[in-house]
């Protein structure tokens, strides 16, 4: 049940319309779905002593508190659990019962309601946090999943293979219900932990579909594995990925892998999504291979970028941490939730170049905060590494078919300081002498310091510690140092 009656086009909308739009549903749907029945809002919203209906412009809307990840220890308290008899009189639900009787007015708010999916966050540098959706949540996943489809410009008649892992993880069920809501072919595989590399490629020889959607990663290494076996698949049209960051690099590759297996023109298409956001945003497919942007669902939710410091809203076209409210969601509910997730681009309102779609976007690339790490090189003096610039540079570095970035200590002794460890592989005919020297010295340019070392892997070797078809995702960077080091230890590095 939308809260407003009349949503706007999201292919067509000016942002006035929009920002008028979201304000007046942001209020409506705080006062009377999330306030009411969030245990956790309830009492953030008396605490601070803020009234939704006190919500009339961006800068009120500004007070509210954030809500970060530490806050979803009791996920119980970020559900929405309606007061019976407050929703037995809502003028809607008093309406379908005149009309239809009380089994009626009970099944529609079952369907609004009560959970009957669960996803949850990866738990990668903490516990996995449930996230609990209702029919109502599945309908908005077929409109955000339709949506996808649309900006990739994909047809009806095209077949679509979903190469995401079988479990409660957005990516898989966006991937199904973009199938489900655009009433096309799906055929979902498990990806590599069910079927396998060879699985999947012998099922795709089968297939021929117009249209790959997994992990970067791991679809790069089915391309790769297609063709050394000597695959063609030339109806290939789109490769979609999400889970894992898309450098320019990788991007290439997969559209040469493309063209040696038999389709030139392929299109990559990247998506941005969150557990928390129960939707991802897609880029578009344009007459241009350039990426122009996460394309947002403005009617599905609210974004803010702050700065990730102050807290403090940066203008369009700035760098700042994605923020982010839904504005129609149900079951597991979290507002004005930072992502830890820096769109370093900013957010545009202007028409897209690409498409011509009016919808707000993300510009890229998108990092994260935590990636961001101090590395004492002597005991006075801390340097800060972007890991998030590694991820890009090694994905764009010719030469390199795989890598993986390991911290460990050294001697494997838990009181010595940390190292760096590079492991990659070449790409055939590279010599290895010549590509280390050349990743070391960007390396030092990036980071102003050079890995301890540089291990030459096999691909084969590769894969299986970047945990390809095994793992949700590939591990692109590992961290083999003991969990509770001690305070005063330092990080020795190569300088």
């Amino acid at each position: 049940m939308k809260l407003l009656r009349h949503t706007p086009d999201w292919n067509a909308t000016p942002p006035e319309a929009w920002r008028e739009w979201q304000l007046t549903q942001l209020r409506e749907y705080l006062s009377r779905r999330v306030v009411p029945f969030s245990a956790h809002y309830r009492r953030v919203f008396e605490e601070h002593s803020i009234q939704p209906s006190d919500i009339r412009s961006y800068e009120d809307w500004s007070r509210v508190p954030f809500t970060s990840k530490k806050d979803l220890a009791n996920p119980r308290d970020f559900v929405l659990v309606p007061d019976e008899t407050a929703l037995r009189h809502e003028p809607g639900m008093l309406l379908t019962a005149l009309l239809h009787g009380r089994a009626a007015a009970k099944e529609k708010a079952e369907a609004e309601f009560r959970p009957i999916l669960l996803t949850s966050t990866t738990g990668r540098s903490s516990d996995p946090v449930p996230f609990l959706y209702t029919k109502h949540d599945l309908e908005n996943l077929n409109i955000s999943g339709t949506r996808l489809m649309l900006a990739g410009r994909s047809q009806r008649d095209f077949k679509h293979v979903n190469l995401f892992p079988y479990a409660p993880h957005l990516a898989f069920w966006l991937a199904h219900h973009a199938g489900l809501g655009f009433g096309t072919f799906m055929l979902s595989t498990g990806g590599g932990k069910t079927l396998g590399t060879d699985g999947n490629i012998r099922l795709i020889d089968k297939i021929q579909p117009d249209i790959l959607i997994g992990m970067p990663t791991f679809i790069y290494h089915v391309l790769r594995e297609a063709y050394e076996t000597g695959r063609q698949w030339p109806n290939l049209k789109r490769l979609v990925l999400g889970g894992e960051k898309v450098a320019d690099g990788l991007r290439a590759r997969l559209r040469e892998l493309a063209t040696l297996l038999g389709s030139p023109d392929t299109h990559v298409m990247a998506t941005y999504g969150f557990t928390e956001a129960k939707m991802a945003f897609p880029e578009c497919v344009g007459q241009s291979l350039d990426a122009s942007g996460y394309h947002l669902s403005p009617d599905l939710g609210l974004v803010e970028l702050i700065n990730p410091e102050t807290g403090d809203v940066v203008p369009d076209g700035h760098p700042g941490e994605i923020v982010f409210t839904p504005l129609d969601a149900r079951g597991t509910v979290v507002v004005r939730y930072r992502t830890g997730d820096i769109a370093e681009g900013g957010m545009t309102w202007e028409k897209c170049p690409n498409c011509g779609r009016t919808c707000p976007r993300l510009l890229g690339p998108i990092s994260r905060v935590s990636e961001v790490r101090e590395l004492h090189v002597d005991k006075l003096k801390g340097t800060l590494v972007n890991f998030n610039l590694l991820e890009h540079l090694l994905d764009d570095q010719k030469g390199i078919a795989a890598w993986q970035i390991e911290l460990r200590k050294r001697h494997d002794d838990p009181l010595e300081m940390d190292e760096v460890h590079l492991h990659v592989t070449a790409e055939p005919g590279v010599r290895e002498s010549e590509l280390e020297l050349a990743v070391s010295r960007r390396f030092h340019e990036a980071t102003e310091i050079t890995p301890n070392g540089l291990h030459f892997h096999t691909l084969a070797e590769l894969r299986d510690q970047l945990g390809v078809g095994r793992l949700l995702k590939e591990e692109k960077i590992v961290d083999h140092r003991p969990k509770n080091q001690p305070a005063a230890a330092s990080v020795a590095l190569s300088s």
